[in-house]
């Protein structure tokens, strides 16, 4: 019988603060990122406004205890990272999330406005604060994973009856529903989650999820797109319908190599539409997913090549 309510040990907080450089940027933000949100501080010792938003920043961070951690960037020491990142004025600080930004600003802040950026940063992260529930949110994911999906549903229900702001328990909620077909629930389940976790981590793989079920329903034959492709490699549609077609069939290795290629040709089209299209898939993945790792580690190197 699952013990519900039950408190673990919070972890560690490790190396929370860093100066980062060019060649370290990769590992320390891109990668790190993708387990915890990295707080990135552009600066510069002759500006007078960083020297008081940066130890702002560090105290809220610190705060955080391990929910998001910090990289000190000199913009004199570090002008192609700065330039790859368009700063244009210092203090710019960027927050990343999965290897991309999510949020930003310039300038100074009040502490009131630091502490409320930071807050969205860890929220964003799924926060760092055990609930306690873990163990009934691994069975209950263990079911799912099983094909038991009433199951894993009354587990969720149950966890949620303790933990009304669980986005675990919110996201697998949605699973479920995926599995059952059930798409319109999901995205019933989706507009009911509370504002203040609507931004996590789950919640945001699980409306990644529910798109990516969507478009599953629309896709065109793989053969005949595969055909198109072949026939002009420079028929953008098509080699973005056929990732889509790729994914919806289960080839999401091949649906990732479709789009960095079309990144690769051109990563402007369609409004960025192929890098939308990776973020929303690796969105919907597991942090430790392989594809998820590689993809991204793929699309950063073009980004930052």
């Amino acid at each position: 019988m699952l013990e519900l309510g039950k408190t673990k040990a919070a972890p560690a907080a490790g190396d929370l603060i860093k100066d980062v450089s060019e060649a370290t940027f990769m590992a320390e933000v891109v990668d790190a990122s993708q387990t915890v949100p990295v707080i990135v501080d552009f600066w510069a010792p002759w500006c007078g406004p960083c020297k008081t938003l940066g130890p702002a920043l560090e105290a809220a961070v610190t705060r955080a205890k391990g929910a998001v951690r910090m990289a000190k960037v000199n913009v004199d020491e570090n002008q192609m990272i700065a330039g790859q990142m368009r700063v244009q004025s210092i203090p710019t600080v960027y927050a990343f999330w999965k290897g991309q930004p999510i949020d930003g600003f310039q300038g100074a802040l009040p502490p009131s406005e630091v502490e409320a950026f930071v807050a969205r940063v860890v929220a964003a992260g799924g926060g760092a604060a055990d609930d306690g529930l873990g163990e009934a949110l691994d069975a209950a994911d263990e079911m799912l994973e099983a094909g038991a999906v009433t199951d894993a549903t009354q587990t969720y229900a149950a966890i949620l009856q303790e933990d009304p702001v669980n986005a675990r328990a919110y996201a697998g909620m949605v699973r479920a529903e995926l599995a059952l077909g059930d798409l319109d629930q999901a995205e019933a389940i989706l507009n009911g989650v509370p504002a203040e976790i609507s931004h996590a981590a789950e919640i945001e793989a699980a409306h990644a999820q529910l798109a990516l079920a969507r478009q599953a329903r629309d896709a065109g034959p793989v053969t005949e797109l595969r055909a198109a492709v072949e026939a002009d490699p420079e028929n953008h549609q098509a080699r973005f319908d056929l990732a889509r077609a790729l994914y919806a069939s289960g080839q999401g290795q091949e649906a990732v190599d479709e789009l960095l290629e079309l990144f690769r040709r051109d990563r402007e089209w369609n409004d960025g539409a192929a890098k939308t299209q990776l973020f929303t898939i690796f969105d919907a993945l597991k942090p430790n997913d392989p594809l998820l790792l590689s993809g991204r580690r793929r699309l950063s190197s073009m980004i930052f090549a």
